[in-house]
This record gives structure tokens, sequence and C-alpha cells, in this order.
């Protein structure tokens, strides 16, 4: 179904060429003044150049000529040479129709080429508990995920595990302290490992930040735990065995948060998947000639001619034969290619890291890793900070774990909704858990990625302005209107969407006509955020609508039917583009 915007300037298009106009000029954008019109044209005041004549006097004929086409309601030339158009009510109720005859989509066109796109999002490390700085990367990488296969794509989340390195040998140091005892530990074992990992996911996320924290003042243990890692990566058959028992409790618990946040995965793949892939890569960058030494290290120039800053060289193993994020990434990228072959790969990652990327997005072009023609995209996300401009911490100053914020929020949340009601605490728990969830999405992704943004509990938990609660509230409005008509035991099946009856009903109906030019640019632009704008004008338009029409009291029975058909409508919109936002609508609030 072709886009509102495309089909009124296919029409201004037709009006230019008729009155000897280059159709270049014949552009209609949303109007800048919706106090005067809908929509407007401002082609005449370039082509009066061309064609050395007043902007008015082109405005004028075209207007004359589009005055014809049962798609306005009104063309209005204005001076100096603005074209301003408004839709026909009746034409406008006609496209909702037809929106509404695809339920699923609402008109929403899929990608003719549909690509295979990997998202790389999440980034957490294994034995180690999810924190608020992981929100926003589960957040945004879920919502884009879902907007790209709305549009058609094959899209594949990797969760992307850091679960490799010397974090690894710090925790088998550790563990072997506390029980040398255990068999994983002994060289001459060649029996069956035990299936039961030997600690608890409590005991595993405590084990590493005390490794870590004796590491830093232990120059010994750092030491055996350096010769555990190198142990470890050289294929030790216990330590291989424990690194399995790691990654099964780890991701486990992981998967668990990630599902109380609606986020999930196709791959959960980690750093340790790409290692087989790095001797080989290693061999064939140095027999290309890219890698060369430098200070020990091996490395490859991804400098350019251009670069108005410094581009240092790409790091592919340190001096001590180490590898690197740089080197899993590009290893990664070898498996990923050799896999599924990605026409475009995203990852959405903290935007300081945007050097690391521009080093690695180029090292893969050079040395071929990648075809020149897949898409690298770095999608830098800014940071989530408290009311203090800070980056997010506890009242203690510590990093709050991210099932504290959500336990947070979600106690807000039902203090809220049981504050002025008589609700079963059962039913008020859940509502609050689904509600809480959509305050921390929306309050997120309503934020251009880029951008550091407050986290403002008592603002995002708010049911009044543009907050996650205030679209559900609206949703919620729009569910009981439905109920109370089918109660009363009237259908809308057969109804059509009728021409509008007021400016606010006509107001909601181009609201909902943006609906698939939104998701387009939502998509194209990886901006979830656009969705946001979308649902909170939509919703506005609705409560405008609502509060000025008696729904319910209208006497005219192929007019409610009408209304209702709207409001189906209006709220098919809304729940696809929460959807895709990550969040769904209680029944009740």
């Amino acid at each position: 179904m072709e886009k509102m915007l495309d089909l009124i300037t296919g029409e201004v298009t037709k009006a230019f060429i008729a009155c000897g106009y280059d159709e270049k000029y014949a552009r209609v954008t949303l109007s800048n003044r919706p106090d005067l019109c809908e929509y407007q044209c401002n082609g005449a005041l370039a082509a009066a150049k061309e064609y050395h004549c007043a902007p008015f006097m082109i405005s004028d004929k075209v207007a004359e000529e589009l005055k014809q086409s049962e798609m306005f309601e009104s063309v209005d030339s204005v001076k100096p040479g603005f074209l301003n158009l408004i839709l026909s009510k009746e034409y406008l109720a006609s496209y909702m129709q037809s929106m509404q005859k695809d339920e699923e989509r609402l008109g929403c066109e899929k990608a003719k080429n549909p690509k295979t796109i990997i998202i790389d999002y999440g980034g957490p490390n294994v034995a180690k508990p999810l924190h608020v700085g992981h929100l926003r990367s589960a957040i945004i990488g879920e919502s884009i995920k879902r907007i790209g296969k709305f549009m058609g794509h094959e899209v594949i989340g990797d969760v992307h595990l850091g679960d490799w390195g010397l974090q690894m040998g710090l925790i088998i140091t550790e563990l072997r302290e506390r029980k040398p005892e255990l068999v994983y530990y002994d060289e001459n074992y060649t029996g069956e490992y035990p299936k039961e990992a030997p600690f608890t996911i409590s005991e595993l996320e405590e084990i590493y930040p005390t490794a870590s924290a004796k590491s830093k003042e232990d120059e010994a243990y750092k030491e055996a735990a350096m010769k555990a890692t190198s142990e470890l990566q050289a294929g030790r058959r216990g330590y291989q065995a424990l690194l399995s028992h790691i990654l099964n409790v780890s991701v486990t618990d992981l998967k668990k948060n990630y599902e109380n946040l609606n986020v999930s995965f196709e791959l959960w793949k980690g750093e340790s998947d790409a290692q087989p892939y790095i001797p080989d890569m290693v061999e064939q960058m140095k027999k290309d000639g890219f890698a060369y030494m430098s200070d020990g290290a091996l490395v490859v120039d991804v400098a350019k001619e251009e670069d108005t800053k410094e581009i240092p060289p790409c790091i592919i193993l340190k001096s001590d034969g180490a590898s690197l994020y740089t080197t899993t990434d590009l290893a990664t990228l070898i498996m990923r290619e050799q896999d599924y072959h990605p026409d475009e790969v995203i990852y959405v990652v903290d935007k300081r890291q945007e050097l690391h990327f521009v080093q690695v997005f180029r090292c893969a072009k050079k040395t071929g890793i990648v075809p020149e023609d897949t898409k690298l995209e770095f999608l830098g996300f800014g940071t989530m900070n408290g009311k203090d401009g800070k980056p997010f911490k506890t009242r203690e100053g510590g990093v709050m774990r991210l099932e504290m914020l959500m336990k947070n929020i979600n106690e807000k949340m039902y203090e809220k909704i049981t504050e002025n009601h008589t609700v079963d605490p059962n039913e008020a728990e859940k509502t609050a858990k689904i509600v809480a969830l959509s305050a921390i999405k929306y309050g997120d992704l309503s934020n251009q990625a880029s951008k550091d943004y407050i986290f403002d509990i008592d603002r995002f938990t708010s049911f009044e302005g543009n907050t996650g609660p205030y679209i559900l509230y609206t949703i919620v409005r729009i569910k009981s209107i439905l109920a109370k008509y089918a109660e009363a035991g009237k259908s809308a099946k057969d109804a059509v969407i009728q021409p509008a009856h007021s400016d606010s009903e006509k107001a909601l109906m181009l609201e909902l006509s943006k609906f698939n030019a939104v998701m387009e640019n939502a998509y194209e632009e990886k901006a979830p955020h656009k969705l946001c704008a979308y649902i909170y004008d939509l919703s506005n338009a609705f409560n405008h609508f609502y509060h000025e029409t008696k729904i319910m009291a209208e006497e005219d029975a192929a007019v409610q039917a009408g209304y209702i058909r709207l409001l189906e409508l209006t709220k098919s919109a809304l729940e696809i583009c929460i959807d895709l936002l990550g969040f769904e609508a209680p029944e009740k609030m």
C-alpha cells in the first residue's frame, strides 16, 4: 500500500506536468503550519527561476489544475507561491479502510529485496550480573531487530558474550584456592567430568570480583590466573570443562534476566566461539602483507589519507601473542560471514567505543574478511544518567544491578496502581510488571539512541505526558470502549470507517495515515525514537477525539459503528508499535 505522502506527491506531480512544469518541483511535505493546511508544496518558489516568472503565477496555475482532483477538499495558492493542501474527508476515510483490510501490517509493505542482518547487542560478561550499563544495548538492539523483522528482513540477534580472556583464568584460580580437591585440577584425570557445576550463580558472581581484587594486590596470584588462562586457551581438559560449567550457569541466569526485559537472542555466541578462527586469520593477514610487527605487536594499518584525526593501527596480537577484543571481533566477522553471509552487521554499543569499531571495520574491509559491499554499522548509544547528570548509580555510589532497577520500578508501579483503587493484589502485581517494563523501555527508546539521557523514575512512571504508561493507558481506554460496545450486544464487523464528522476525528485519521511512512523511516534510520514520537502523537490525537466525541452515546448506529472501526484501527497501530518497542499492554489499568 502506497504511503499517503507518495500518493499526494503523485497527484501534485500530475498537475505540475499538466501545467507544463518539471515534475521535480512537485515535492509535497507535511505542513509546518497545521493551522493553515495539512500538506504543502513549495516547488513553485524554486521553479520560478527556471520559468522566469513570479512563483505565484506557477502555484496559481497548478492549484486550478488540482481543484479537479477528488483527493483534496481544498487547494490554495498563497503568495509568494505556496500550495496549501487539505485532504478530502472521503479520500482519507477510504485510505483508512484500505489500512484496515490489512489487519497484520495496516498497509505497510515488506522489503522487496530482504536482507540478512546480524545485530550484535547485549554484550554481557559471563560470571557477572547484568547491571544498568547493559540496559541500553539490550533495549535498543531488541527494538531495532523487531523493526527490521517487521519490514521483512531476516534479522539475527547475537548476544556476543564476554567469555574469554583473563576473567576465566581468575575464576579457575580462585575456585582452585577454595576447592583444590576438585577433579578439574587433576591433570592426570581421564574420566568424565561431573555434569553438575561446582558452584551456584550466586557463588560464581561472588568469585569473580574477589579474584579480580586479589589479582590487583598479589602478583603471584595474577601470574597463576594468567597461566590458567593460557592453559585454558591451549585446551587443557579440566579447564575446558570448568568453562562449560561457567557458561551454562551464567547463561541460564542471563537468559532469565533478559526474559524479564522481554529481550531475546537468536544466537548465544561468545568470544570463545571465535577463537578457532584466529590462527588462520593471523596467518592470512601476514601472508597477504597486511599485518606486520610493531614494537613487538602484530598490527594492521587502517589510517586513510583523508582522515582529519589520527586513527592508530589495528592491533591483532599483543607482544606476548595474546589476542584482544579487536582480534575476537574480526574473527567473529569471519565466523558470521561463513555461517550467514550477512548483508549488514550492526553493533549496538556504547558510543565511547567508536574508535575501536572504526579500526575493526576498516581492517575487516582492507583484509577481505568481509566483502566490500557488506555494510558494517556502529550504532553508538549515549549514557543513562541519574538526576545529577552523572552515570546512574545506587545510593551507595555503586553500579546498580539490573534486577534491582527492575524491582524498584515494579514496586513504584504497584504503588501507583493500588493507590486509588481496590484491586486484586495478584492482578495488580502482574499489571505493575507490564506497565513498569513500558516505563523503562519507553523512557529509554523515546530518546535518540546516540544521546545521553536522564533516567527519572518519577517521570517515566507517570500516567501523563510522553511516557510508556500514558501510551498503555490510551490502549487500555480503547480496549474498555470496545468491550462496552460488545457487551451491549453490538458488532461493527460489517461497518466501515466513515468520513470524519469532526476536526478531531480527521486529525486522528491523519495521524493513522502516517503509519507505513513512520515504519519505513524508523527502519532506515535505525531509530526507535521515531516510533515513540509517532505513538505519542497518535495517543494524543485519539484522546482529543475521545474527549470531544460521545462514542457510546452516539444514537446513529452506522456512525457509532464507524467510530468503533476507527478505534480498532488505532488500537492495532498502537499495539504493533509497542510490540516493536518490546513491551505490551495489559487488559486493565
